[in-house]
């Protein structure tokens, strides 16, 4: 702690948390959990553990005159046994909605991943200390976001005057699900994952459930988005269960109704967007498994290879060509009945020809520059006139 500020100390509590739906408390303080804990209850799968707990799009907001604040947090941040370490997660500030600064967290722990077993170990580290200053000395609403891709605890926050709760406002709560692109892959920080880019042009207040690894169309994380107040809602699924070959066409399509019906028992009437997969090379007509490419592993290359075979698609195996045809096949036939539900091609946020121009470094996730163009496209096809999202005139 620096001891040029006379410093005070305010609880961490769940009111100065936005887009979490729950909050552990730790022995070192709250640990904000994405999934609610009666979902994380039935999860038994890791991945998902681990991407739920790692706060993307969770933010501190609150409401202070101070010019100098300090966190205190303990990451643990995911390395890759023979890669170089990954960059430090980053915390993004906004001062009244508008970026004010980033700073990148200390200590903690790493938890190292050997890619070809999947096993982790992991090495304990000390809390450590965000510190922002040069803040504006008047009232004004601080936002803190958390990095996306390391799970964070927070223990202390320390700001040079009071701090108070920023009570709800007018702005239209979204609430997003979908992959390791919507959590936020290899975005640069915080804010510049393509769902916060959305989120910040289209003026609304995010809660994004998207999940590395983990956008499985599972029942309780329906329940959860069936139960978390919103105004707008988007799903966007597909690429993961290619992935990890994990259905068929026969369970894909009632999996998806049954999703949809699910979030339609608590917002019967809430814009409902569906999302098919962004352009995808490897999968487009190849079905799942994905695999990491063990020649490039072996020379400190991070590519994924589908494993799958073409031939085996007419069976029911699953390509990304196959689920976009299904997921707009099933918002045909139920739009009927429900107006407000819609469908968005992934190909319009990131098809082909953008591909060509902005290729995916490891054949499947978005970088920092792609998560940029797919914001601004979604922002443009969902949030502006004539789009789903777009408010009332």
């Amino acid at each position: 702690m620096h001891t040029e500020h006379d410093w005070i100390t305010t609880p961490l509590t769940a009111d100065l948390l936005r887009g979490a739906l729950d909050v552990e408390g730790t022995e070192h303080g709250l640990l904000p959990h994405r999934l609610p804990a009666r979902a994380r209850t039935q999860n038994t799968n890791p991945q998902l553990a681990m991407a739920e707990a790692q706060p993307s799009g969770v933010r501190l907001v609150f409401r202070t005159a101070a010019t100098a604040v300090e966190l205190d947090t303990l990451r643990t941040k995911r390395d890759y046994t023979g890669f170089p370490p990954r960059p430090d997660g980053l915390y993004d500030l906004l001062v009244d909605g508008v970026p004010a600064g980033q700073a990148s967290g200390t200590g903690g722990n790493v938890l190292t991943v050997d890619l070809a077993t999947w096993a982790g170990e992991v090495t304990s580290g000390p809390v450590g200390t965000v510190r922002f200053t040069g803040l504006p000395a008047r009232d004004k609403d601080v936002e803190i976001w958390l990095p996306h891709n390391e799970t964070t605890e927070l223990v202390a926050l320390r700001t040079d005057a009071p701090v108070a709760p920023v009570p709800d406002g007018d702005r239209r709560v979204w609430l997003h699900h979908g992959s390791s692109i919507s959590h936020g892959s290899d975005a640069a920080s915080p804010t510049a994952i393509w769902p916060a880019i959305a989120a910040l042009r289209g003026g609304v207040e995010l809660v994004n459930l998207g999940f590395g690894g983990s956008a499985m169309l599972d029942p309780f994380t329906a329940r959860a988005m069936r139960d978390t107040p919103a105004d707008l809602i988007s799903v966007k699924t597909g690429i993961n269960i290619v992935n990890a070959d994990a259905m068929r066409l026969r369970a894909f399509g009632p999996a998806v109704h049954g999703f949809l019906d699910t979030i339609r028992d608590g917002h019967p009437d809430t814009p409902l967007l569906l999302v098919s997969p962004i352009h995808c090379a490897i999968h487009e007509d190849t079905p799942g498994p994905t695999a990491p490419d063990s020649d490039e592993i072996a020379k400190g290359r991070l590519l994924f290879s589908p494993m799958g075979d073409p031939a085996e698609t007419p069976m029911g195996k699953l390509t990304l060509t196959v689920i976009r045809e299904e997921m707009s096949r099933i918002v045909e036939q139920r739009a009927a009945d429900d107006p407000n539900l819609h469908y968005l091609d992934g190909l319009d946020l990131y098809g082909p020809q953008d591909a060509a121009a902005l290729p995916l470094p490891d054949r499947i996730h978005p970088d920092a520059a792609t998560h940029h163009h797919i914001g601004d496209r979604f922002h443009h096809l969902a949030f502006t006139k004539g789009g789903p999202f777009a408010e009332e005139a």
